[in-house]
């Protein structure tokens, strides 16, 4: 806890929160650049853990169905990866959402995980009910900046896991 700033500051980028001494609001200012980074690494990271598990999925999948067809476009972004078949043969489309753990605490007591959860709730809430009126699944991965993940997110690598290693079991005939 050394002082890395000898008064708080106003944040260069998101002009709102303040920039405490210690230069922890760094961490989770959802307006550096190194935030969006973050989300996109652990994307890119989960969408060749597919590939390297023989799972189809594709990245940035625009999703036709979220579509406004009285505005012509898009309405919501497209699914950060879209699994094919993988839920009953549905394709599933996973959001990532990358969250710091001291965003809205306001006064109330730290919870590991808090933050986390909320916003994935909050996401579950905006996109699921339109993802299974077009028959597919809606699968939320969130994490903090500090690496807590939701269950669903743990749900989701611990049966890409079981997927790798029935592929690695599995003996493939020669091409």
């Amino acid at each position: 806890m050394i002082s890395l700033f000898p008064i708080d500051e106003v944040c260069p980028v998101y002009h709102k929160a303040c920039l405490d001494s210690f230069r922890e609001h760094v961490v989770h200012c959802r307006e550096l650049p190194e935030f969006k980074y973050r989300h996109d690494l652990v994307r890119d990271v989960l969408f060749n853990i597919f590939r390297r598990a023989c799972i189809s999925a594709k990245e940035e999948a625009p999703v036709n169905f979220l579509s406004d067809p009285l505005e012509g476009r898009s309405t919501l972004r497209p699914a950060d990866i879209l699994v094919f078949g993988w839920v009953g043969g549905k394709h599933d489309c996973v959001d990532l959402t990358g969250v710091s753990p001291f965003v809205g605490l306001g006064g109330n007591v730290f919870t590991v995980g808090q933050t986390a959860l909320k916003a994935a709730s909050g996401k579950v809430t905006k996109h699921e009910k339109t993802c299974l009126d077009n028959q597919h699944v809606f699968i939320q991965f969130a994490f903090d900046t500090f690496g807590f993940l939701t269950p669903e997110a743990v749900d989701l690598l611990s049966r890409v896991h079981r997927v790798m290693h029935s592929n690695a079991m599995t003996p493939r005939s020669p091409t």
